[in-house]
């Protein structure tokens, strides 16, 4: 189960002014930037996935490498175990890559600065990957860290995450939906972070 997404964070949080905001498809469009981009017959990629991390992990790798394909970005998909997967990201062996992103915690900083801002091996981009780096997406971040003020701090967390939607540093797919069932006679809160607090289960 899972809902198609434009953006790395859900659309309930207040943080960005055009919540999961997604591309229109455009096969035509598509090829047309290939070729501005001096690719006009296409280029060949590789799309490394692991197959035993996300929900359906490779079936989802595969769907893409089928759809990118039509357009002229022929795509082969290595699928690994996990055990042997994120150590290949972690030496930086890869040209693509999927990526799940969650938590209990819901401040676009646990995004902005693991995955989004520059690696410097002090704790900032230590899960970015693809190597990106923009220095005014960094210069934002840093001031978010700080940034006391909560309309400063969300109008700055808001351009930071403008920047990585417009400049597609990565492509949101789905947000994987964990569903709770439970007795009719059973009433539980279920929090943003997956948990459930049992004090805060009744039972009738």
């Amino acid at each position: 189960m899972s809902k198609p997404t434009g953006a790395m964070l859900p659309a309930p949080l207040p943080w960005i002014v055009e919540p999961e905001k997604r591309f229109p498809f455009d096969r035509a469009k598509a090829k047309q930037l290939l070729a501005d981009a001096g690719y006009p017959n296409g280029f060949e990629v590789t799309l490394d996935c692991p197959n035993n991390r996300y929900v359906n992990d490779e079936k989802i790798c595969q769907a893409l490498a089928a759809m990118w394909s039509q357009i002229g970005v022929t795509t082969s998909v290595t699928a690994l175990p996990r055990a042997n997967y994120f150590p290949k990201l972690e030496k930086l062996d890869t040209s693509l890559y999927m990526l799940g992103w969650g938590g209990a915690a819901t401040d676009p900083i646990f995004i902005l600065q693991p995955v989004l801002h520059a690696a410097n091996g002090k704790g900032d981009g230590d899960y970015n990957y693809g190597r990106y780096t923009n220095a005014k997406l960094d210069a934002l971040v840093e001031q978010v860290k700080t940034e006391v003020d909560v309309e400063k701090r969300r109008r700055m967390i808001n351009e930071a995450l403008m920047i990585q939607h417009d400049e597609l540093l990565t492509l949101p797919l789905h947000r994987q939906v964990i569903p709770w069932a439970t007795r009719s006679s059973v009433t539980a809160v279920h929090l943003a972070n997956n948990n459930v607090i049992p004090n805060w289960v009744t039972v009738q």
